[in-house]
């Protein structure tokens, strides 16, 4: 609530992609009056240190909850058309398809650390008219064309599309820092409030034992997993996500595939990796072109460490790491034989029980909420911050209809 003088002390917690988003549609309302109003965004580590520096990027219509999703792809759009986005954070349309493949025999050991400018030389005119004949788009060149069971396209260009996470946030951050928000770094402990109603944020100063306190009306919780460590009855979960960025020998055509990939029992790179492969005898890795000529792939989801305090004391396991290049490199002779940039680890954060995110005003008045985005925190993040700009510069939301993501309806 704002002050008779009308002056609005907003507190933002959390740097990440829903934050720093947030961040940016609060500075460039109307109603924000950088010389009357304060905004700050406060982050444990860095900002992007979490998922959405490690994430994939992929934005889509066809994402869901489908009640924000149109707003939020339009708003990408228009956010790139705005900043120069293509150069700015890769932003670009591109082609999203189901790949099935099976691997007959071993797949190529891990990625070579040798230069990547080599052409591989495997398109040959009898791989290209396998790929015709499989009714597979002609530039999806860089997947073993004999390893290709089907292929079905799930989106295009016209409604699909992608970023690179970590460029688009801190651009975002910036760009808001640009407007008159203030960053500081520091960990969240609690969140104070007063009859009913939120009074003040104490934190952890970056590099220190201390507390401070930032006075505050309005707080916006956008912790993403570590949410319920600064409320605790927030029914938000951590689920951990490997990944790895690989440079390939040639830059390859943009497509996002999601794979589900048949290995053979003899798969082996580790022993480890092979008891993992003859367990599972189907993987899906999902595999992203991105435009600076790298290739970002990741696996599946793990419990098996539990949330750490911070972004920057994730635990990377590199067998996992590993699993993920030896099962792209299976189908792909150009990943087989790019070279590994990034070996990495984040935490996504979900709602209990499904569904999700939870974006809106809780029942402690000027305490909001934008958390549980699952694997779409990129693509949902305009949206969400658009619309929790809406409901506290306004007071009601006019760009999409979202009673159902209310976080008043799980209790809070």
């Amino acid at each position: 609530m704002a002050s008779e003088s009308g002056k609005r002390n907003i507190v933002i917690i959390g740097g990440g992609i829903i934050g720093s988003t947030t961040a940016y549609f609060l500075s460039h309302h109307p109603s924000f009056n950088r010389e009357r109003d304060s905004i700050t965004l406060l982050e444990a580590t860095e900002i992007a240190g979490g998922a959405s520096g490690k994430a994939g990027g992929l934005l889509a219509l066809w994402a869901y909850p489908e009640c924000i999703v149109p707003l939020s792809y339009r708003l990408h759009k228009e956010l790139s058309d705005k900043h120069n986005g293509p150069e700015r954070w890769d932003y670009r349309a591109l082609h999203s398809g189901e790949l099935n493949a099976a691997v007959s025999s071993n797949p190529a050991s891990k990625p070579a650390s040798t230069n990547p400018a080599i052409s591989l030389q495997k398109r040959t005119p009898e791989a290209l008219s396998h790929l015709q004949k499989a009714n597979i788009p002609p530039d999806l060149d860089w997947i073993t064309p004999s390893s290709i069971l089907s292929y079905e396209e799930m989106g295009d260009p016209s409604n699909t599309a992608q970023v690179h996470p970590y460029k688009f946030t801190t651009s975002m951050a910036e760009l808001a820092f640009g407007a008159g928000v203030k960053i500081v770094y520091g960990s969240a402990t609690s969140i104070a409030q007063k009859d009913g109603a939120v009074e003040s944020v104490m934190y952890t100063p970056r590099g220190t034992d201390g507390t401070e306190t930032l006075r505050a009306d309005t707080v916006i919780l956008t912790a993403g997993p570590w949410t319920r460590s600064i409320w605790p009855s927030a029914p938000i979960e951590a689920l951990r996500a490997h990944s790895v960025v690989i440079e390939p020998p040639r830059p390859v055509s943009a497509y996002a595939l999601f794979t589900s990939i048949s290995l053979p029992s003899s798969c082996s790179s580790t022993s480890k990796i092979s008891r993992r492969a003859k367990e599972k005898k189907i993987v899906t890795p999902e595999i992203y072109a991105r435009p600076d000529s790298t290739v970002y792939a990741c696996g599946t989801g793990d419990t098996l460490i539990p949330l750490p305090t911070s972004t920057d004391l994730v635990q990377v396991d590199q067998a996992r790491c590993d699993e993920i290049i030896e099962q792209v490199s299976a189908i792909s002779p150009e990943l087989a034989n790019g070279i590994v940039k990034k070996r990495q680890a984040c935490y996504l954060p979900n709602v209990e029980g499904g569904g999700g995110p939870l974006v809106g005003e809780t029942n402690v008045k000027g305490l909001f909420i934008g958390a549980g985005h699952t694997c779409w925190g990129i693509q949902n993040a305009p949206g969400t911050a658009c619309v929790l700009s809406e409901m506290i510069w306004e007071g009601v939301v006019r760009s999409a209809g979202c009673a159902e993501l209310d976080p008043r309806g799980v209790g809070l």
